[in-house]
């Protein structure tokens, strides 16, 4: 019987997907976080709000997939070979995901989040954890191979990146969806050293 009833249903819908996410970000771009309500995203896309609710159970979590959805950061870490390979790639990811369009809504998001713990914890899980497990596993990886000695408190790795990303990119008079990709790039780069050494990486 459960096996049954796990059946049910049709398979979600990609293109609607992207449509209701996209939907999303227009109108909390337009109207605000606090004044985006389902209703308003199903009639951006022509949907029902059962529609919207059978895919997202809130507008948290609606919210923050659409941010995630936007985000240019990759799900997995690539194994480059190398730590400074590895730790490139991510700030660099990072940097992306932290400036543009997505940046700007991201602040945003941060900035409601004080108030709203729903929001608060969506927005850890979608883009805080990934990021600290993207760091740890790069750092393992670098120990294994010997480039750097065991690192203690690896939990909080991740944080070495968001830190100074958030700082550089959300408490500076620029916003970012003013920043372009290149300088974004840059920025990254420009942090790169800062973090290996922090590691113990020997300078190549």
């Amino acid at each position: 019987m459960t096996g049954t009833a796990a059946g049910r249903g049709r398979p979600r819908d990609a293109t609607r997907d992207r449509a209701l996410l996209e939907a999303t970000l227009a109108v909390l771009t337009e109207s605000g976080y606090s004044a985006l309500t389902t209703a308003a995203v199903a009639a951006r896309a022509g949907a029902s709000t059962a529609t919207l609710y059978r895919r997202w159970p809130s507008k948290e979590t609606l919210v923050v997939a659409a941010a995630a959805a936007y985000a240019k950061e990759l799900e997995a870490q690539p194994d480059t070979g190398t730590l400074e390979g590895d730790l490139r790639t991510l700030l660099r990811d990072k940097a992306a995901s932290l400036t543009g369009k997505e940046g700007g809504v991201l602040r945003t998001l941060i900035g409601e989040a004080a108030f709203n713990t729903a929001l608060a914890e969506a927005l850890t899980n979608t883009f805080v954890l990934p990021m600290r497990q993207r760091m740890e596993e790069a750092v393992r990886r670098a120990v294994h191979r010997g480039e750097i000695p065991p690192v203690e408190n690896s939990d909080l790795l991740g944080d070495l990146v968001i830190g100074p990303m958030m700082c550089r990119f959300f408490l500076t008079p620029l916003p970012p969806d003013q920043v372009d990709a290149a300088t974004a790039t840059e920025t990254a780069d420009r942090m790169l050293p800062f973090l290996l050494r922090a590691l113990g990486h020997a300078p190549s």
